[in-house]
């Protein structure tokens, strides 16, 4: 199950960096920072994989 939370995190991850790339280009700032939000998710999801992975 640990690889499929992995790939999904980082999904939610490139998202968020298309999302925020689109906002730049538009100028819309409330999808900028919902990309660099949706970023963020994702990184602290994979720390979490990655603890999980350490104590298995």
């Amino acid at each position: 199950m640990s690889g499929i939370d992995k790939m999904k995190n980082k999904a939610e991850e490139l998202g968020g960096k298309g999302k925020e790339t689109v906002g730049e280009a538009t100028d819309n700032r409330d999808l900028e920072a919902e990309g660099k939000a949706d970023q963020a998710s994702g990184n602290l999801k994979q720390a979490g994989e990655k603890v999980k992975d350490v104590f298995k």
